[in-house]
């Protein structure tokens, strides 16, 4: 069993083939922590408008979560852009889980994080090059072949191996896309005054930290089985979560070398309206 302060998960899409429950499932039933943050796309209920998957797996993470709520640790939900329907029921508690639009987390070193799901920087970081390259339609195939694989995989005694998540690290123009999402979260962050942003959407985990701020994305559990955990003493870690699971990165200490000085990339200003969202009380 491993004991964390809070643990950050989001993207797992309940409602599709491709959620990778039974890792989560496990995931959920070997990690303790005091709060627990599901930053959003938790039940595709997008995707259940064109076809419900709904398995036992499923219905046990939904248990599970009211679950872990009635024993103890703080639930916050804070819906994505799949399961937005929920925000309209913001500022409200079922089953002991809290809906939140957005919240602001304080680490155990006192840092000030900003928690939201990142759709909101679709309006910023537009014509995704990303959705351009590999679509809707051509990224399904994608999640398809790696369900194929990995069940081979599986019958070969291997361990789980993204084929969607390797695909789109290679193509430059996607690379380009996550790191103009990265730049404006972290400018996002330090226009409002926090010490950092947490975030899924972009089914990207990792870390970038510039002078002023840290850029945390959790990852997903379609993709890449990975959760943003918090130590005691406030460190932050990305773990991966299959048959073997690994610790992927902690914080970086120092900034990012390609953000050092006047390499940093530019990025288009985000507009003061824009900001306002992320500058108004949260939970």
């Amino acid at each position: 069993m491993r004991q964390y302060r809070s643990v950050f998960i989001s993207d797992v899409h309940l409602g599709t083939a491709d959620c990778q429950a039974e890792y989560l499932l496990d995931f959920l039933h070997n990690v303790r922590c005091d709060t627990l943050y599901l930053v959003g796309d938790i039940v595709d209920l997008m995707a259940m408008q064109r076809r419900a998957h709904f398995p036992e797996s499923h219905r046990q993470v939904i248990h599970r979560l009211i679950e872990l709520a009635a024993s103890g640790t703080r639930v916050v939900y804070i819906p994505g852009n799949h399961d937005e329907f929920f925000r309209r029921f913001c500022d409200q508690t079922f089953s002991g889980i809290e809906l939140q639009y957005k919240a602001i987390h304080t680490t155990a070193d006192g840092r000030r994080f900003l928690v939201c799901h990142g759709d909101q920087f679709d309006q910023v970081v537009r014509c995704s090059p990303l959705m351009l390259l590999v679509g809707d339609r051509a990224h399904g195939l994608l999640l398809r072949l790696n369900r194929w694989l990995n069940a081979l995989r599986r019958l070969q005694g291997k361990s789980y191996w993204s084929l969607a998540a390797w695909t789109k690290s290679r193509i430059g123009k996607a690379r380009t896309f996550i790191r103009r999402f990265e730049l404006a979260a972290l400018t996002a962050a330090e226009k409002g005054q926090y010490d950092g942003f947490i975030c899924g959407h972009i089914h990207s985990a990792g870390f970038l930290r510039s002078e002023d701020g840290l850029y945390c994305n959790d990852g997903d559990w379609v993709e890449h089985c990975t959760a943003l955990v918090e130590q005691a003493d406030g460190r932050l870690e990305l773990l991966h979560w299959s048959e073997s699971p690994v610790t992927l990165s902690r914080e970086p200490e120092a900034p990012s070398p390609e953000l050092a000085g006047d390499a940093r990339p530019a990025v288009d200003a985000l507009p003061a309206s824009f900001l306002e969202q992320f500058n108004e009380p949260a939970g």
